[in-house]
């Protein structure tokens, strides 16, 4: 085993964005230097297309940057794919890297052994939900990316056959390693979520969807659910946190047609400082979406101590287990019914949020971490073998 292995990672995600990507590159590397410091030579890159700056967090790590702008970086990378030529302004600023680590998708031609982590695969099993532009990019680029990586990390068992039944991509080339949840996500002190619920719903009780607002989330199926609840006498607020995506005006027309103006708040990005009281504050959590390579925010809500009901789709009951209610996402009936359990049940809330604490667990950056170090090493091995071949 090689120690100290030289490993160079994107943090293109954790510079430009704000979602899921953002938070597992941000967490792994910092999981990498704290917990596999011995293993690990943790070194970042980024392509600097913007006034965005590496979180402070990373700002320790030694970084190489090149300035080009998001669609010429982009491009310049699917032709290096195309024609099969090392990518000139990555590969000679890789230094004595031993190992390239694309944590999106979007993995240069480089002569040096290379992991790529696989979120999901959306585009394919949801080409509605995401824009012409980008499908069509990832259509053409995708399949060449998997094939030149040398390992490729898929962050869920759903993704991992996705890959498998697309692509062809052999099992012996993936490796399931699940995100993490930070351990600030716990639950909340009384003082806390009271003073959170003061300036978010200050009169009424409330749900809780947070994530993107993009129509894969499936908030149209909760604003339909909000009208049931309220039509059979219920005083919830449905709070919805999380930035503005694609087709978010679809979604905010949606709450005018159904008269729920006075019923849903759109908070927007929540501070982390806010978010564990948030969640903990809610009467249930509220995960409908059609389809996740992961599901963050269902763990984090696990973790601080709010029942959840999700989806029964993509890598959801992989990741909820037996601690949390099921539901088709194509039901509403189906999503008020299991909200009502909740409600109404104050004995199946508490065995919710013991059995969600107890899974959360199971999902830790240090694990993480250890689990990624060894596809480094592994992957330095197996590009060996495929140049000796």
């Amino acid at each position: 085993m090689l120690n100290h292995l030289p490993v160079t990672l994107d943090a293109g995600p954790a510079v430009h964005q704000r979602a899921g990507l953002s938070r597992y590159t941000e967490q792994l590397a910092l999981a990498l230097q704290k917990h596999c410091a011995d293993l690990v030579e943790t070194h970042l890159f980024y392509n600097q297309h913007s006034d965005h700056v590496l979180p402070n967090s990373l700002r320790p790590l030694p970084t190489q940057i090149i300035h080009l702008g998001q669609y010429a970086w982009r491009l310049s990378v699917l032709a290096s794919q195309i024609a099969r030529l090392p990518y000139r302004p990555l590969q000679k600023r890789l230094g004595g890297s031993c190992v390239y680590h694309a944590t999106e998708h979007l993995l240069p031609f480089l002569t040096l052994p290379t992991v790529m982590t696989v979120h999901d695969l959306i585009f394919e099993r949801y080409p509605q939900h995401h824009k012409l532009t980008n499908r069509a990019f990832l259509k053409v680029g995708m399949p060449l990316f998997v094939r030149a990586a040398t390992r490729i990390i898929a962050v869920s068992r759903h993704t991992a056959h996705d890959l498998s039944s697309l692509y062809g991509v052999p099992d012996a080339k993936i490796a399931v390693i699940h995100n993490g949840v930070e351990r600030g996500f716990q639950p909340a002190s009384p003082e806390k979520i009271a003073d959170v619920r003061r300036r978010s719903s200050p009169d009424r009780p409330y749900l809780l969807i947070i994530g993107t607002l993009e129509p894969r989330k499936n908030h149209r199926l909760a604003l339909q659910s909000l009208v049931q609840l309220k039509a059979l006498g219920y005083p919830h607020r449905l709070i919805v946190g999380g930035g503005k995506g694609w087709l978010f005006e679809s979604i905010s027309d949606a709450v005018v047609s159904m008269g729920l103006v006075d019923d849903v708040s759109f908070i927007g990005y929540v501070p982390e400082a806010d978010l564990p009281a948030l969640y903990a504050g809610a009467d249930a959590f509220l995960f409908p979406s059609e389809y996740e390579g992961f599901g963050l925010p269902l763990l984090e809500a696990m973790a601080c101590g709010v029942p959840v009901v999700c989806s029964r789709t993509s890598s959801l009951p992989e990741l909820a287990g037996e601690a949390a209610l099921l539901i088709d996402p194509h039901d509403a009936g189906a999503l008020t019914a299991a909200i009502r359990q909740i409600i109404d049940h104050p004995e199946l809330a508490s065995t919710l949020r013991q059995r969600g604490l107890l899974q959360a667990r199971h999902f830790t950056w240090e694990s993480t971490a250890h689990h990624t170090a060894q596809i480094y090493q592994d992957t330095v091995e197996r590009h060996a073998q495929l140049k000796a071949e």
